[in-house]
């Protein structure tokens, strides 16, 4: 019998049959690194011009409350192609790939029916750029690419072909280039992963110092006083100085200034809306974009010095919400903004759903589609976003952490420190500056938010812990093959201190 803690993160599933389309869409999925969900002109950023993607958002659905269940790109890129949470697919840090036999979205479309192009960066196993299960036509690189030319090669369907143009343009080519080029007489999937807007900074020449003489104002909370570390644990603080901290960013890789980062980052974000102008342009040569479903999102956020950090990892809001875009002429509400809750793992089922096809019950996540149409639709809002991420030993500045965010309050509970956990009521903290976690009036709420995200990982297979591990090239623990599992204590997610 299904708990009410999932019943509640799981009222966004919609029956199939009350939402199938008369006949399945075509769909265009576009997914940006690291962008975060307020760097557009529609969301009043102070210089960022993105004409064309403000163009989707007129013409679409803005989702306001768009979130990843882990803000690190493999795992959430997973996440996006499974719907599943990050301890189900196993992508738990940027080395590891697919295990084998995972079921993706773009395997099922394909199943039923879909002509499926992949072209972009893919990332989960970077020793390799090879054809995945699930796509007819592929352009992919290995691990993170590179900006520039140079001497790198992309590879289109098995050719190894060299590099022509900056990175965004070239992939951009690519996808027009198939969108043009197809003649198969079925529904399609064009799945654009870009590499942009991903560190170290590096934008198009064309674009290179356009906001030179912009003005950069830092995050209130970036400033290193005790009122901004006032609650804090102490490894915010410690952080400050480490390859994801303000005071030395990247240990000092890009040779740049954080003000010169983002100002380098925001150029980026102009080659991204190029893209999707070419897209659409593509599209509507070919009169295909009435019927085409376009989502636009992101991998994740990232931080600009908030709370003196940088990079994303963290659960506060700039590292895991992502800006989330639905433009269909035919198939959602124009000019409208949703406030619901939706995170990366409900995309999978959302699109199959569309398609007609069955939501496999491996999935984690739920359907928005009738959000699609109806943003105020009481029955496809989920209550709460439950987040995780597990420590890498590459990366040892970040620890293990849970969360659960509501509408209102968000708990953050981290493992392997001593150090104090937090709650933060973002409907009046948006920048998450009072940490309420020890104060008598909300205890009974910290105690029912701990119980909720207790329930949310037991139903979803999130308490299990391998007693044996094995280590890959550094990177996280995981599970030997074969090896018994233990289930994780409740006590010691109900149980714990409220205070330092």
């Amino acid at each position: 019998m299904k708990t009410l803690a999932f019943l509640i993160a799981c009222s966004v599933l919609a029956e199939t049959s009350e939402n199938a389309v008369a006949s399945p869409p075509n769909i265009v999925f576009i997914l940006i690194d690291d962008l975060r969900h307020d760097t557009f002109g529609y969301t009043g950023h102070p210089f960022v011009e993105t004409p064309h993607i403000d163009s989707l958002a007129k013409g679409g659905v803005q989702f306001t409350n768009a979130f990843v269940t882990t803000s690190l790109c493999s795992p959430s890129r997973a996440s996006f192609l499974t719907g599943q949470f990050m301890h189900n697919h196993k992508v738990v840090d940027n080395a590891d790939r697919m295990p084998a036999g995972t079921v993706t979205f773009p395997q099922l479309l394909q199943q039923a029916g879909y002509e499926t192009a992949f072209i972009g960066k893919w990332h989960m196993g970077g020793s390799t750029d090879a054809a995945r299960p699930g796509f007819d036509h592929w352009v992919s690189f290995r691990g993170q690419g590179a900006y520039a030319p140079g001497r790198q090669t992309i590879n289109v369907n098995g050719k190894r072909t060299p590099r022509r143009k900056y990175m965004t343009d070239e992939l951009t080519d690519y996808a027009v280039d198939w969108l043009t080029g197809r003649t198969a007489d079925k529904p399609f999937l064009l799945y654009l992963s870009h590499k942009g807007v991903h560190g170290l900074y590096d934008p198009a020449p064309r674009h290179r110092d356009r906001y030179r003489d912009a003005k950069f104002t830092p995050p209130v909370t970036m400033a290193n006083t005790a009122e901004n570390y006032a609650g804090k644990p102490l490894w915010v603080q410690d952080q400050r100085n480490s390859w994801h901290g303000v005071e030395f960013p990247y240990y000092g890789r890009s040779k740049q200034s954080l003000e010169q980062m983002y100002k380098h980052y925001c150029e980026m974000v102009l080659s991204i809306d190029d893209s999707v102008g070419q897209v659409r342009k593509a599209l509507r040569a070919r009169d295909l974009e009435r019927e085409t479903l376009i989502l636009f999102t992101s991998d994740g956020g990232h931080f600009w010095g908030e709370h003196g950090l940088i990079d994303k990892r963290c659960a506060y809001e700039e590292s895991m919400r992502i800006p989330l875009l639905a433009y269909g002429p035919s198939l959602v509400k124009a000019g409208s903004q949703c406030d619901a809750m939706v995170a990366n793992i409900d995309v999978a089922p959302t699109l199959l759903e569309l398609a007609g096809a069955a939501i496999p019950e491996s999935i984690d996540g739920g359907s928005f589609a009738r959000l699609l149409r109806d943003p105020s639709d009481e029955k496809s809002r989920r209550s709460t976003i439950l987040y995780e991420y597990y420590w890498e030993p590459s990366f040892p500045q970040t620890p293990t952490m849970f969360s659960l965010r509501s509408q209102q309050y968000k708990l953050i509970q981290y493992h392997g420190i001593w150090d104090t956990d937090e709650l933060y009521d973002i409907a009046n903290d948006p920048r998450e500056t009072r940490n309420l976690i020890g104060e008598p009036e909300h205890r009974e709420r910290v105690a029912q938010m701990r119980r909720g995200l207790y329930e949310r990982l037991k139903e979803t297979g999130g308490l299990a812990i391998p007693l044996g591990f094995k280590r890959n090239h550094g990177s996280n623990l995981r599970s030997a093959k074969g090896t018994k599992r233990a289930e994780f204590p409740a006590q010691l997610i109900q149980d714990r201190t409220t205070g330092r």
